[in-house]
Parts: structure tokens; C-alpha cells; sequence
């Protein structure tokens, strides 16, 4: 499906999708479709997930990753394996703490989960290499333009429902450069917190 990436596959391939869904959904858990998480809530599809996270690894540096929309703690996992550190945020409480809990539970120690707006992004650890937005926006919230370091990226969905962009951003000395990559469909990027 273009993921060129042999880490990147080995990564999908050897992180165990189903101890990321509820037990009911866990023989769905290697199809290639987003699934139910709760509260109106989805995790991505494996292959978005790769996609994802093959832009990151190609384009630069992976040492300090903000990571917005935890969710279930797949994509967390999954960076994990290749950063030196994640911070992820996600705004329901519920979700943070599961995730909080799953990532202990698999020896995750690279991951500091927040349970906040994620607009707002984690400036006490910025500047950041990468960002990760696994929710969609109309555009990207200046927080987080902010909080990129000066040759760092960003990728996130940008667009209303039904008319997303897959986008990487990257901040050059000069200000912003945005790359439209492919048409996605996610959960939207939302205000305050659950």
C-alpha cells in the first residue's frame, strides 16, 4: 500500500494491535480499518498509522515527539519504538488514564501521557522534532506551529469532514512549508477536555 519503510512494517508487524481494542473487537484487531476505542473515539487503521509515522522517520530527527489524541495508545506504542521520547495528549480523561495504564502494562517507559486540550500542545517539553496529530482540524492550531523546532514536522489531518488532507508541515527558518499527501478521514480535533 506504499509503505516502503521495512521498519516501519517491522513496527506494524510485531506491535500488538489486538491489546489496543476492547476483547470483543480483538479478531478485528490486524484488519485494515479504523475501529471503535469508546466515547465517539477510533483507532486508526494500521496502514494510516504506518503512513503516519514512515513521513516522520523519513523526514528528519525523532529524538522529542508530541504525539495529539492518544486515544488507545496504539500510535503511542508505536512511536515509542522509534523516539527517544513521546509526550502524547488526549482529552478525554477515561482514555488517558486506560492509556496510562496499557503503556505500563507493556513496559512502555518513553511515553509521558497528559490528559489535556491538545490544541494547546505540551510547551514545558517543547521545542519538539515531530508532531503527530491523529484528529483533524481545519487548519493547525498556532500552538503547536510553536512549540516545532526549526527544522522539525509536523503531520496531521487538515480539513472538514469528508474533505481531509493528510498534511506534513515543516518549519524552516523562514516560517512554514505545507505538503498535501494523501485524502484520510478521522475523528475531529476538539476543544477543552472530558
Amino acid at each position: 500500500m506504499g509503505i516502503s519503510s521495512e521498519v516501519v512494517l517491522d513496527l506494524i508487524r510485531t506491535t500488538p494491535r489486538h491489546l489496543f481494542v476492547d476483547e470483543a473487537l480483538a479478531s478485528r484487531a490486524y484488519e485494515n480499518t479504523a475501529l471503535p476505542i469508546g466515547f465517539g473515539q477510533t483507532i486508526s487503521q494500521p496502514y494510516v498509522v504506518a503512513a503516519m509515522t514512515q513521513v516522520l522517520l523519513e523526514t528528519g530527527p525523532m529524538h522529542r515527539v508530541l504525539e495529539i489524541g492518544g486515544g488507545c495508545g496504539y500510535q503511542s506504542a508505536v512511536l515509542a519504538r522509534v523516539a527517544a521520547q513521546v509526550y502524547t495528549i488526549e482529552r478525554i480523561a477515561a482514555l488517558a488514564n486506560r492509556l496510562r495504564t496499557r503503556l505500563y502494562e507493556l513496559k512502555v517507559s518513553n511515553v509521558r501521557v497528559r490528559h489535556g486540550d491538545g490544541r494547546l500542545g505540551w510547551a514545558a517539553h517543547a521545542p519538539f522534532d515531530a508532531i503527530l496529530v491523529a484528529a483533524a482540524a481545519s487548519s493547525v492550531p498556532p500552538k503547536l506551529l510553536e512549540q516545532l523546532s526549526v527544522g522539525g514536522r509536523a503531520i496531521m489531518p487538515v480539513g472538514r469532514q469528508g474533505e481531509q488532507m493528510l498534511t506534513l508541515i515543516r518549519r524552516t527558518n523562514d516560517g512554514f512549508e505545507e505538503e498535501a499527501l494523501q485524502r484520510v478521514s478521522f475523528v475531529p480535533l476538539l476543544e477543552n477536555v472530558d
